[in-house]
């Protein structure tokens, strides 16, 4: 049996670098910003996602996405590998700003 290896994103709540924390995550595991996290909930500015990985941001706890909201920005946005700036994120309508508006997470390899 294989075992789901976590890995790490990085998240932080200023530039990269400012504000960070590497959060572990298994596949397809949301990951809440509550508890020791919550100083992140609606503070994510950058992320780093690792290689071979995809990651969904949303704005609502529980990783659930609940189409348009916020005067048309999209619910959650969808992160290949790299350190993104969520100021200018791929959303499903578009480039977005997302800045914070993250609640929760998941990630999963490509």
């Amino acid at each position: 049996m294989i075992q789901d290896v976590p890995v790490s994103v990085t998240v932080c709540s200023g530039g990269v670098g400012v504000g960070c924390a590497a959060v572990p995550t298994v596949s397809e595991t949301c990951v809440n910003l509550t508890g020791g996290l919550s100083f992140l909930n609606k503070e994510i500015t950058t992320a780093t996602v690792p290689g071979g990985f995809v990651c969904t941001f949303f704005q609502d706890f529980g990783c659930t996405a609940s189409g348009v909201v916020n005067a048309g920005t999209d619910s959650q946005v969808f992160l290949t590998a790299g350190t993104w700036n969520f100021g200018h994120v791929p959303g499903l309508s578009g480039t977005t700003n997302f800045n914070d508006l993250t609640s929760s997470f998941s990630c999963s390899p490509i």
